[in-house]
């Protein structure tokens, strides 16, 4: 298969970029390219809230709740022109793990109360999955959804839940009926963040952000009318959840983001010599044998969007992406800290300084270096998070080599 983009594809992408330059915030653009994410609540409401005005808010949803009618190619165009321009992320829980449960197995009254804020960036998300003792094993987990009339009742312990801080709501898998068999007796609720028995405690990583928690709940009252579908159904809707963003595990637009910051220090980065890093052969060497790796992967989400996704099983396609993608941005952020040497273990707080240059000139670099150690640190749970990487090749060789 050979991917061309068509005169109305090159079109669209002008038409985003367009629209970037001139409603994308310098300030929220610079912040981005100093890498400081997940990007704070307030850049990523008002981003939101920018898309949403434009009619590009939730473009993958369906059109009847707000969606557009691009191709899968648009789609790509869009997200890989937003990456490029730095501007924080509009994949989220709510809209892109919780929306697709609601808008098949929600209620009507779900549909109506919560779609629309999602939409509009006015309510953020968190997801309850994760447990101690049941992270890659998700249908070993306890937490714990009693009946008590019209409420649940419900107990447990959730962690590694991104973003909780900011959130909301969050929607959790619980065990509904604890004589069925694992994947049998659990069930999708939805819970208020703020309702008594809530705790929520961060988890700083070893980069020294603040991106994860642990979510206690203790004698929590959530009303049945929370439920997503049936009661022993959550299994099946986590499974869909899961399986329908399949290409978004691969990351390729942060990894490509990556190496153009690559790039700019090798342009920029002396060795003792007084050379710069770009006229080392070895080192573009590098580069470009990860951009080729990069393009390798864009190819297979290329082939997954556009060449009858219908045919591949969609548990074995997500992790085969997600094993890649993650070791592509392990391997890029190594390249970083080759490229700065002991540069990269400077850490620079972009939110306390407003000076820090001009994203379009991109000259802040060699004034402002954040630390590409912790960026590298961090990006080592890559292999980890979403499903460990030994998780995920088992899965592959189950689903599509029968194994």
């Amino acid at each position: 298969m050979e991917f061309i983009f068509s005169p109305e594809d090159q079109a669209f992408r002008q038409q985003i970029r367009q629209f970037l330059r001139e409603h994308m915030p310098a300030e929220m653009a610079q912040r981005g390219w100093m890498d400081f994410h997940p990007a704070p609540k307030a850049d990523r409401q008002a981003w939101q809230a920018l898309l949403h005005a434009q009619g590009w808010g939730v473009p993958h949803w369906p059109r009847q709740f707000g969606g557009t009618d691009w191709s899968p190619i648009q789609h790509h165009i869009f997200e890989e022109e937003c990456s490029l321009a730095f501007a924080p992320l509009i994949v989220s829980a709510g809209i892109s793990l919780l929306a697709p449960v609601l808008q098949n197995f929600g209620s009507k009254a779900q549909q109506d109360r919560y779609l629309g804020p999602i939409a509009r960036g006015e309510e953020l998300w968190m997801q309850g999955f994760s447990e101690p003792g049941a992270g890659s094993d998700l249908a070993s987990l306890r937490t714990s959804a009693m009946r008590d009339g019209d409420h649940y009742v419900v107990n447990g312990q959730k962690t590694w839940s991104s973003e909780a801080q900011y959130a909301k709501r969050g929607f959790f898998l619980v065990r509904t009926d604890p004589t069925a068999k694992p994947q049998k007796g659990i069930s999708f609720l939805i819970i208020d963040l703020d309702t008594p028995g809530v705790t929520i405690r961060p988890i700083i990583g070893i980069d020294g952000n603040h991106n994860v928690n642990e979510v206690f709940l203790e004698q929590v009252r959530v009303p049945v009318a929370n439920l997503v579908g049936e009661e022993n159904k959550g299994w099946d809707y986590a499974k869909f959840l899961l399986g329908n963003e399949r290409t978004a595990s691969a990351e390729i637009h942060w990894t490509r983001e990556e190496i153009i910051k690559i790039k700019h220090i090798a342009r920029h980065e002396r060795t003792a010599d007084g050379a710069t890093l770009w006229n080392s052969p070895d080192f573009r060497r590098k580069i470009a044998r990860l951009e080729m790796d990069l393009q390798a992967l864009e190819w297979s989400v290329l082939r997954v969007l556009c060449d009858a996704p219908n045919r591949y099983d969609a548990a074995a396609v997500t992790s085969a992406l997600k094993v890649r993608g993650s070791e592509l941005q392990q391997r890029a952020t190594e390249l970083g800290i080759e490229a700065l040497g002991e540069k990269a273990l400077r850490f620079y707080d972009g939110y306390a300084d407003p000076a820090i240059g001009n994203p379009e000139e991109r000259t802040a670099w060699p004034d402002y270096v954040p630390g590409r150690t912790a960026v590298h640190l961090y990006m080592r749970a890559a292999t980890v998070y979403g499903g460990a990487r030994e998780v995920q090749k088992n899965i592959i060789a189950k689903r599509a080599f029968g194994l």
